[in-house]
């Protein structure tokens, strides 16, 4: 087990991460007893409940903020998770550029290399589906889609090197369930305009 020192700075860390977000914290982690209003509710409540969506739990807390509550429609809870998608790759790319400075081996550089490249790719594009969501569903559905096998080669490649590190795994993690949650609304919304692309 790591030394108590260790423990208190990833948790310091890990909370200074989510509070640099441009997003408030609660829109990571909602606060208790929110009264979602029913056309709101259902909206998320449908979203979290997709076959695409990986942990329903999360998404329903990720999905809990007045601001994501108050989205009138699937475009506008689209567009609100992707800016949660890049808010959360950003914040778990300055993780990574953090652990880079100490890597110990040719390999673990290499992987964290390739992580970071990926997380980049992955804020770029969530921004971009982001701005896809109303002109191009169809095409805001693939560049969704494909966030996660770059997510899942920095996985494989942490793997290969042995690198050790929780907090990556964790970022890994989120950013896996904020491309299901794009993926869903994205497949959504492809869905409510069949004909128009």
């Amino acid at each position: 087990m790591a030394p108590p020192n260790q423990l208190c700075l990833v948790l310091v860390i890990f909370l200074s991460i989510f509070s640099l977000s441009s997003l408030p914290t609660s829109a990571i982690i909602p606060k208790a007893n929110v009264a979602l209003p029913l056309p709101s509710s259902q909206l998320v409540e449908n979203l979290c409940k997709g076959k695409a969506v990986e942990n329903r739990r999360f998404c329903l807390k990720a999905l809990s903020s007045p601001k994501i509550i108050a989205a009138m429609d699937t475009t506008q809870l689209g567009t609100l998770i992707m800016k949660l998608g890049a808010a959360n790759a950003k914040a778990t790319l300055n993780v990574y550029n953090e652990i880079i400075k100490k890597a110990d081996s040719p390999q673990a550089l290499k992987a964290l290399n390739c992580c970071v490249e990926a997380y980049k790719y992955a804020i770029l594009s969530f921004e971009m589906v982001s701005s896809e969501l109303v002109e191009d569903p169809q095409t805001a559905n693939y560049d969704a889609a494909v966030i996660g096998p770059e997510i899942a080669n920095c996985e494989k490649e942490l793997i290969n090197a042995k690198v050790q590190a929780p907090r990556l795994l964790a970022g890994n993690r989120f950013i896996k369930y904020y491309v299901s949650m794009g993926y869903e609304i994205t497949s959504t919304l492809k869905l409510e305009n069949p004909n128009e692309y």
